[in-house]
């Protein structure tokens, strides 16, 4: 009657990947050993003693100009199939991807008058 057998392969699909990173984490947690102690309590378990306060700030550049550059690190992801299948996608991908690029140069032109791209 019902025809949910046809979608079964789906379920199982899904079953699995919904598991996949409960195991990640489950799996490591109960083969590690735990070995709690001081040195592994410590802040730092390079041995070295930290010289000072070690809640120091961060000045807000220095993310702003990590958060630049991941983005542009991201669009080159996305321009990269693009130029793959150049040829088969037609006027419409390439319009498209001519309209992402504006938005990238007026993303980076207002990050660089912000100041979000000098590092000094």
């Amino acid at each position: 009657m019902f025809l949910l057998h046809k979608h079964d392969s789906f379920w199982i699909f899904l079953l699995i990947s919904i598991s996949i990173p409960y195991l990640a984490f489950l799996i490591p947690r109960l083969l590690a050993p735990i070995r709690e102690g001081p040195e592994k309590l410590a802040s730092y378990e390079s041995g070295i003693e930290p010289k000072g306060n070690t809640w120091i700030r961060f000045q807000i550049r220095y993310y702003m100009f990590a958060s630049v550059f991941a983005i542009s690190d991201v669009e080159t992801v996305f321009l990269y199939p693009w130029a793959i299948g150049f040829r088969e996608l037609g006027l419409f991908a390439f319009i498209e991807v001519i309209i992402l690029i504006l938005i990238l140069i007026v993303g980076s032109v207002h990050a660089w008058r912000k100041g979000a791209l000098e590092w000094s």
